[in-house]
Protein backbone atom coordinates (compact mmCIF):
# COMPACT_ATOMS: atom_id res chain seq x y z
CA UNK A 1 0.00 0.00 0.00
CA UNK A 2 1.04 3.19 -1.08
CA UNK A 3 1.56 6.06 1.72
CA UNK A 4 0.45 9.11 -0.97
CA UNK A 5 1.01 11.51 1.71
CA UNK A 6 4.79 10.32 1.97
CA UNK A 7 4.96 10.39 -1.54
CA UNK A 8 3.27 13.89 -1.78
CA UNK A 9 5.88 14.86 0.72
CA UNK A 10 8.89 13.90 -0.84
CA UNK A 11 7.34 15.61 -4.48
CA UNK A 12 7.13 18.95 -2.71
CA UNK A 13 10.74 18.50 -1.98
CA UNK A 14 11.49 17.89 -5.69
CA UNK A 15 9.40 20.61 -6.91
CA UNK A 16 11.13 22.99 -4.31
CA UNK A 17 14.89 21.63 -5.80
CA UNK A 18 13.45 22.34 -9.45
CA UNK A 19 12.36 25.58 -8.95
CA UNK A 20 15.49 26.92 -6.80
CA UNK A 21 17.36 25.11 -9.72
CA UNK A 22 15.38 26.54 -12.77
CA UNK A 23 15.29 30.47 -11.26
CA UNK A 24 19.06 30.55 -10.97
CA UNK A 25 19.28 28.94 -14.27
CA UNK A 26 16.71 31.53 -15.93
CA UNK A 27 18.52 34.28 -14.61
CA UNK A 28 22.00 33.04 -15.74
CA UNK A 29 20.61 31.97 -18.98
CA UNK A 30 18.70 35.12 -19.79
CA UNK A 31 21.70 37.41 -18.83
CA UNK A 32 24.23 35.41 -20.59
CA UNK A 33 21.76 34.88 -23.39
CA UNK A 34 21.66 39.16 -23.52
CA UNK A 35 24.85 39.69 -23.18
CA UNK A 36 25.81 37.05 -26.29
CA UNK A 37 22.85 37.89 -28.39
CA UNK A 38 22.31 34.09 -28.42
CA UNK A 39 18.67 32.88 -29.37
CA UNK A 40 19.03 29.56 -28.18
CA UNK A 41 20.45 30.46 -24.47
CA UNK A 42 17.28 33.58 -24.41
CA UNK A 43 14.70 30.44 -25.23
CA UNK A 44 16.63 28.13 -22.68
CA UNK A 45 16.48 30.77 -20.40
CA UNK A 46 12.30 31.61 -20.89
CA UNK A 47 12.09 27.28 -20.40
CA UNK A 48 13.59 27.72 -17.46
CA UNK A 49 10.86 30.38 -16.36
CA UNK A 50 8.29 27.98 -17.68
CA UNK A 51 9.42 24.84 -15.94
CA UNK A 52 9.61 26.98 -12.39
CA UNK A 53 5.50 28.05 -12.81
CA UNK A 54 4.87 24.08 -13.57
CA UNK A 55 6.54 23.18 -10.32
CA UNK A 56 4.19 26.03 -8.72
CA UNK A 57 1.63 24.20 -10.02
CA UNK A 58 2.61 20.39 -9.60
CA UNK A 59 3.26 21.90 -5.79
CA UNK A 60 -0.28 23.60 -5.64
CA UNK A 61 -1.56 19.61 -7.42
CA UNK A 62 0.35 18.01 -4.23
CA UNK A 63 -0.77 19.96 -1.72
CA UNK A 64 -4.42 18.32 -3.15
CA UNK A 65 -4.23 15.08 -2.28
CA UNK A 66 -5.94 14.51 0.57
CA UNK A 67 -9.14 15.69 -0.84
CA UNK A 68 -9.62 13.01 -4.05
CA UNK A 69 -12.50 15.54 -5.29
CA UNK A 70 -10.58 18.69 -5.18
CA UNK A 71 -7.43 16.23 -6.37
CA UNK A 72 -9.34 15.76 -9.92
CA UNK A 73 -9.38 19.62 -10.59
CA UNK A 74 -6.04 20.21 -9.63
CA UNK A 75 -4.93 17.46 -12.04
CA UNK A 76 -6.50 19.28 -14.76
CA UNK A 77 -5.83 22.37 -14.65
CA UNK A 78 -2.74 22.10 -13.71
CA UNK A 79 -1.80 19.74 -17.05
CA UNK A 80 -3.68 22.61 -18.59
CA UNK A 81 -1.19 25.22 -17.25
CA UNK A 82 1.40 23.65 -18.05
CA UNK A 83 0.56 22.96 -21.72
CA UNK A 84 -0.57 26.21 -22.53
CA UNK A 85 3.30 27.33 -21.00
CA UNK A 86 5.06 24.94 -23.21
CA UNK A 87 2.86 26.54 -26.27
CA UNK A 88 3.54 29.48 -25.78
CA UNK A 89 7.27 28.97 -25.14
CA UNK A 90 7.35 27.57 -28.44
CA UNK A 91 5.36 29.99 -30.44
CA UNK A 92 8.32 32.47 -28.60
CA UNK A 93 11.34 30.76 -29.50
CA UNK A 94 10.06 29.58 -33.28
CA UNK A 95 9.77 33.62 -33.86
CA UNK A 96 13.04 34.74 -32.42
CA UNK A 97 14.91 32.32 -33.67
CA UNK A 98 13.27 33.04 -37.41
CA UNK A 99 14.04 36.51 -36.87
CA UNK A 100 17.54 35.61 -36.03
CA UNK A 101 17.98 33.81 -39.02
CA UNK A 102 16.77 36.21 -41.02
CA UNK A 103 19.54 39.05 -39.45
CA UNK A 104 22.07 37.24 -40.10
CA UNK A 105 23.76 38.73 -37.03
CA UNK A 106 25.90 36.08 -35.35
CA UNK A 107 25.59 35.68 -31.64
CA UNK A 108 28.87 36.44 -29.56
CA UNK A 109 30.49 33.11 -27.98
CA UNK A 110 29.22 32.45 -24.35
CA UNK A 111 31.57 30.38 -22.06
CA UNK A 112 28.60 31.01 -19.26
CA UNK A 113 26.03 29.59 -21.41
CA UNK A 114 28.22 26.38 -22.51
CA UNK A 115 28.62 25.77 -18.79
CA UNK A 116 25.30 26.37 -18.05
CA UNK A 117 24.06 24.15 -20.46
CA UNK A 118 26.31 21.30 -18.80
CA UNK A 119 25.55 21.24 -15.93
CA UNK A 120 21.87 21.36 -16.53
CA UNK A 121 22.59 18.24 -18.87
CA UNK A 122 23.69 16.59 -15.57
CA UNK A 123 21.09 17.86 -12.91
CA UNK A 124 17.84 17.71 -14.85
CA UNK A 125 17.94 14.19 -15.75
CA UNK A 126 18.07 13.16 -12.33
CA UNK A 127 15.33 15.26 -11.11
CA UNK A 128 13.36 13.81 -13.92
CA UNK A 129 14.27 10.42 -12.20
CA UNK A 130 12.67 11.05 -9.13
CA UNK A 131 10.23 12.87 -10.23
CA UNK A 132 8.82 10.11 -12.34
CA UNK A 133 8.76 8.15 -9.38
CA UNK A 134 6.75 10.29 -7.63
CA UNK A 135 4.31 10.81 -10.43
CA UNK A 136 3.83 6.55 -11.48
CA UNK A 137 3.04 6.22 -7.20
CA UNK A 138 0.60 8.92 -7.10
CA UNK A 139 -1.00 7.92 -10.99
CA UNK A 140 -0.92 11.49 -12.17
CA UNK A 141 -1.04 12.81 -15.11
CA UNK A 142 0.06 16.26 -14.03
CA UNK A 143 2.74 15.41 -12.46
CA UNK A 144 3.73 12.74 -15.21
CA UNK A 145 3.36 16.23 -17.14
CA UNK A 146 5.52 18.44 -15.34
CA UNK A 147 8.12 15.42 -15.14
CA UNK A 148 7.89 15.64 -19.06
CA UNK A 149 8.98 19.08 -19.15
CA UNK A 150 12.25 18.41 -16.78
CA UNK A 151 12.98 15.95 -19.27
CA UNK A 152 12.47 18.36 -22.39
CA UNK A 153 14.82 20.76 -20.48
CA UNK A 154 17.71 17.92 -20.04
CA UNK A 155 17.19 17.51 -23.93
CA UNK A 156 17.19 21.30 -24.89
CA UNK A 157 20.44 21.56 -22.66
CA UNK A 158 21.68 18.94 -25.17
CA UNK A 159 20.67 21.41 -28.07
CA UNK A 160 22.06 24.22 -26.21
CA UNK A 161 25.25 22.89 -25.46
CA UNK A 162 25.69 22.08 -29.10
CA UNK A 163 25.00 25.00 -30.32
CA UNK A 164 26.75 27.48 -28.57
CA UNK A 165 29.80 24.73 -28.81
CA UNK A 166 29.50 24.84 -32.41
CA UNK A 167 29.40 28.30 -32.33
CA UNK A 168 32.22 29.03 -29.98
CA UNK A 169 34.75 26.63 -31.91
CA UNK A 170 33.80 26.79 -35.58
CA UNK A 171 32.08 29.94 -35.91
CA UNK A 172 29.05 28.80 -37.38
CA UNK A 173 26.52 31.76 -35.76
CA UNK A 174 23.95 29.88 -37.69
CA UNK A 175 23.81 27.10 -35.43
CA UNK A 176 22.50 28.90 -32.18
CA UNK A 177 19.35 30.10 -33.97
CA UNK A 178 19.18 26.49 -35.75
CA UNK A 179 19.04 25.05 -32.10
CA UNK A 180 16.63 27.07 -31.06
CA UNK A 181 14.22 26.07 -34.06
CA UNK A 182 14.70 21.82 -33.13
CA UNK A 183 13.86 23.08 -29.46
CA UNK A 184 10.10 24.19 -30.84
CA UNK A 185 8.58 20.60 -32.46
CA UNK A 186 9.62 18.94 -28.79
CA UNK A 187 8.15 22.01 -26.95
CA UNK A 188 4.56 22.16 -29.15
CA UNK A 189 4.20 18.65 -28.89
CA UNK A 190 4.59 18.32 -24.90
CA UNK A 191 2.29 21.85 -25.00
CA UNK A 192 -0.35 19.74 -27.42
CA UNK A 193 -0.04 16.60 -24.96
CA UNK A 194 -0.83 18.07 -22.15
CA UNK A 195 -3.58 20.49 -23.08
CA UNK A 196 -5.35 17.56 -24.33
CA UNK A 197 -4.32 15.49 -21.01
CA UNK A 198 -2.43 12.96 -22.97
CA UNK A 199 0.04 11.39 -20.88
CA UNK A 200 0.43 8.28 -19.39
CA UNK A 201 -1.28 8.74 -16.04
CA UNK A 202 -4.10 10.73 -17.64
CA UNK A 203 -7.28 9.26 -17.93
Amino acid sequence: MVDRQAVARRGRRLQFATIAWNSAECVVALIAGALAGSVALLGFGLDSAIEVTSSFAAVWRLHRETDEARREIAERRALRMIGVCFLLLAAYVFWDALAALRSGVPPERSITGIVLAALSLVVMPLLARAKRRVAAQLASGALEAETRQTEICAYLSAILLGGLGLNAALGWWWADPAAGLVMVPLIAREGVEAVRARTCCAD
